[in-house]
């Protein structure tokens, strides 16, 4: 199902009044959706510029609503949304309060996403805190709290919370932040806050609704696909 929001402009000779519609997925206001001229599927966007860009589309589906059968995700919008999440998440006021409940001694569930844990030695093919499954800091599941040791605080898509107490499902893990023992995000080489780990198992849309993100990062994704649409005008 599609909402649909005009939009309206003029022009200055005879002040004639142009009405056009805007559609949107009703499962999410924020997405934009457009026919694709090149087949009979439609793209998926977060910004309202028609025709739009595939390059920094969502992806395109076959159908409406979009099912995971249905859509195709754009791997190059993917790469986007993950650097956004790597130098915002930290600012995030979401992911800040859950890293202050990991300084916690109540050790407390995360409300954007899932359960934080414990550093655990490095292993192998794995990031520290992670089992070696390509997954980052998201992978493992070890107890809540840090205990003054410092530890992991997963940063995940808000269409399904996980219970109280748990962590959220896989494909709705975006990634993870390190903290130390205080919850005061650690410095990554590159100077960034947090030293992100993509998950390696998000996936855009699941049968719980498609990328549902908070207004603070949702706004800096934003503003990152219009620079870079900017640049492709030039």
């Amino acid at each position: 199902m599609l909402l649909t929001t005009p939009v309206r402009s003029s022009t200055r000779s005879g002040f004639r009044r142009i009405v056009r519609s805007l559609s949107t997925l009703s499962s999410n206001p924020h997405i934009y959706v457009f026919p694709d001229p090149t087949s009979n599927s439609h793209i998926l966007s977060l910004l309202p510029t028609n025709p739009p860009s595939q390059k920094l589309a969502i992806g395109t589906t076959t159908q409406i609503p979009p099912t995971p059968n249905s859509l195709t995700e754009n791997h190059h919008f993917l790469s986007i949304l993950q650097d956004v999440l790597r130098l915002h998440a930290p600012s995030d006021p979401l992911v800040q309060g859950q890293a202050a409940a990991f300084a916690s001694t109540s050790g407390s569930a995360l409300g954007s996403g899932g359960m934080f844990f414990p550093q655990q030695p490095k292993r192998r093919g794995g990031a520290s805190g992670t089992s070696g499954d390509g997954a980052g800091g998201a992978s493992s599941q070890g107890g809540a709290g840090g205990g003054g040791r410092g530890g992991w605080v997963h940063v995940s898509d808000l269409r399904a919370p996980p219970d109280y107490g748990r962590i959220a499902w896989p494909e709705d893990i975006f990634g993870s932040l390190e903290v130390d023992g205080r919850g005061q995000f650690v410095e990554a080489e590159d100077g960034t806050r947090g030293n992100w780990q993509a998950s390696g198992t998000y996936r855009v849309i699941t049968r719980e609704g498609i990328l549902g993100l908070g207004d603070f990062l949702r706004g800096k994704l934003v503003e990152r696909l219009s620079e870079e649409e900017k640049k492709e005008t030039r």
